[in-house]
């Protein structure tokens, strides 16, 4: 089955009334979480912009605060699979500034929370990788910004 272009959707979506627009997003609202968490953030980041970056950090908090990192080994397992939450999440919002908040929120977390004294090398190189992605999300912006994010970055080297 060959899926249809966005071109062709959005052309499908002008022909549809209103009570069959809603529906159809409440039914893909219904089909994942991650459509459903979407539609939420854009519905209510209107009246709250900060609403998607407050969540996310709440949410990275307790499943930091919940994970265990004892020995190398459950630090490894934690740390990877909060980076797959924060990377799920971080798919959500285009805003350059967002992306780099949350991914410095979950550096300094993993170092608050120990991680990086286990020497392990892929939690480093997990850390590593975030402050690349750091840099890179930096070069995006404009300048008076980029000064504000390098010294962030610049403290978590």
């Amino acid at each position: 089955m060959k899926i249809p272009s966005l071109v062709q959707i959005k052309k499908e979506l002008s022909y549809l009334n209103d009570q069959e627009l809603t529906n159809l997003i409440i039914d893909l609202s219904k089909f994942s979480r991650d459509n459903k968490s979407y539609l939420f953030f854009k519905l209510f980041e209107r009246d709250n912009p900060r609403l998607f970056v407050e969540m996310v950090q709440e949410e990275l908090e307790l499943d930091f605060s919940k994970s265990n990192s004892n020995n190398f080994h459950a630090a490894k397992k934690a740390a990877q699979a909060l980076r797959r939450k924060l990377n799920k999440h971080l798919k959500l919002k285009n805003d350059t500034t967002v992306q780099i908040e949350l991914i410095v929120f979950f550096c300094k977390n993993l170092k608050a929370y120990g991680y990086l004294r286990h020497g392990h090398p892929v939690i480093q190189n997990l850390y590593d990788a975030q402050l690349r992605k750091i840099q890179n999300l930096i070069s995006k912006l404009h300048e008076d910004l980029q000064y504000d994010y390098e010294a962030v970055l610049e403290e978590l080297m």
